[in-house]
């Protein structure tokens, strides 16, 4: 083989390590979106004015990635047996809606008002 043979197989050599890039599969691409997402995990704490003006209910919301995940009733002195539907189906309607501007819950208004705004303060 002579010279400008051996010469043209070289150049064909570099321009193909050029073009196809000699990483190895495992190499991480700067610009390829992540493969795990961020878990941004917020507790958050919050009170609000139920039927019972003299004690705040306290409840305890968890968001993760923007998104309400749980809601607990932390304290209250809510009147038994009246009070445990709204604390029942407030918190699960919230986390349904993604939003504090649900329906309260019949006899329990003022109860389902309070942990609406336990919510909010802890969203703020």
């Amino acid at each position: 083989m002579d010279f400008k043979k051996w010469l043209a197989l070289g150049a064909a050599l570099i321009l193909a390590f050029a073009l196809f890039g000699c990483a190895p599969d495992d190499a991480v691409d700067p610009h390829a979106p992540d493969e795990e997402p961020v878990n941004d995990e917020q507790v958050l704490e919050g009170e609000g004015m139920g039927y019972n003006e003299d004690v705040p209910i306290r409840v305890q919301v968890t968001v993760v990635n923007d998104e309400i995940t749980d809601i607990q009733i932390l304290e209250h002195e809510e009147t038994d047996g009246i009070a445990e539907p709204a604390f029942e189906q407030i918190p699960q309607d919230i986390i349904a809606a993604q939003s504090t501007d649900v329906d309260v819950v019949t006899d329990a208004t003022d109860t389902s008002l309070g942990i609406m705004e336990a919510v909010e303060d802890a969203l703020n």
